[in-house]
Order: C-alpha cells, then structure tokens, then sequence
C-alpha cells in the first residue's frame, strides 16, 4: 500500500519506538530520521511527550487516558503516512492492548514497525534523564511506567532493540538494517 510518484517508490510507513521512561526512544529515532532525511525520505516525527504537552495535555496517566493518547497518536500517524511521509514516532505506550490497536489503524493505511528498545530497567533508572525514576522510587510520582505502573513487553515486535552497550548511532544502523530488510527502504551502496 505503498504510493508511488512516477517511477520513485515513495517510503510510507510507520517506524514506532517503544520502551521504558529514558530507555533512548527518541535519541534513537532521532537519529534514523536524520538517516532517512539524507536519503532523500519525506519524514515526520511523533515523539509521545511532545503530542501529550500540545494535544493530550487533557488526559491523566492512568490506564484509559494512556491507551487514548496512543489512539490519538496511532491516528495521527496513519494520516500522515497516507501522504507519503516516513512516520517515526517514539512513545512509551506501556500496554499491548493499546500497541495492537495502534497496529491495526495503522496497518489499514501502510506498513507498521514495532521496534522494542529493550534497555534494562536498571539501566533506565541509572539514566534518569529527567529525574522521573527518583521521585517515582521516593512515592512522589504515582503511575510512573516501570516502577507503580507495568510496562508490557512486546510479545512480537519487528525489531528488539538491545542498546546496553551501544551508542544511540551503533542503535539507529541496527534499526535501519532492519527497514531495509523489510523492504521499506532501498539499502545504500
């Protein structure tokens, strides 16, 4: 279900990162965009803490209005997808009931990729990027993704991204082999 535009297969699909608070989401998914970009590709990003501050800012963190603000998410992406666009989004989405729902919308419009970035817990606490893990550790933050609130792993993603040990750019190859294994991109020469 891929467009194409004259004899140029145009790249139309949705790359979702998924994983803990601080596993390297978005500096992952960063990078491939930047990879995407110098090959030419139409890229959009969707990053979950961004679309949560500008169009989810009326939600909660409980089960329901996380499962919601991945719809919306979902929804979005598959919009601009159908357009063309390389769609990367970087979101917790802890549950893999609200993950396969996402998969199904998008999947209706273009080619969908789960990547688990699967950094250890203790890794991600060790990060802490924002310093979420120490007041959800001390009780000042409730429903914190990993600590008071289970994140599910992915029972089949496309791609379990190990990244203990690998820089975010050691990370991102191993994400853009995978999409030229799947067909979705041309590799380089």
């Amino acid at each position: 279900m891929r467009p194409t535009r004259g004899s140029k297969l145009m790249a139309a699909f949705v790359l979702w990162f998924t994983g803990l608070p601080g596993a390297g989401k978005t500096t992952i998914a960063s990078a491939v965009a930047t990879e995407l970009e110098s090959r030419g590709e139409r890229v959009e990003r969707l990053d979950g803490d961004v679309i949560r501050t500008l169009f989810s800012d009326d939600l909660g963190f409980d089960k329901e209005s996380r499962d919601t603000n991945v719809a919306r998410i979902a929804s979005a992406a598959a919009r601009i997808a159908r357009a063309g666009a390389v769609v990367i989004v970087s979101a917790i989405a802890p549950y893999e009931d609200a993950r396969r729902r996402a998969r199904e919308v998008i999947s209706e419009q273009t080619a969908f990729v789960e990547v688990h970035v699967a950094t250890p817990l203790e890794e991600c606490i060790r990060r802490d990027p924002k310093g979420h893990y120490a007041k959800a550790l001390d009780g000042r933050l409730e429903n914190f993704t990993g600590v008071s609130d289970p994140y599910e792993i992915p029972s089949a993603p496309e791609l379990r991204l190990q990244t203990t040990g690998a820089t975010p750019a050691e990370s991102a190859a191993v994400v853009i082999t995978r999409i030229e294994e799947l067909g979705l991109i041309g590799a380089t020469a």
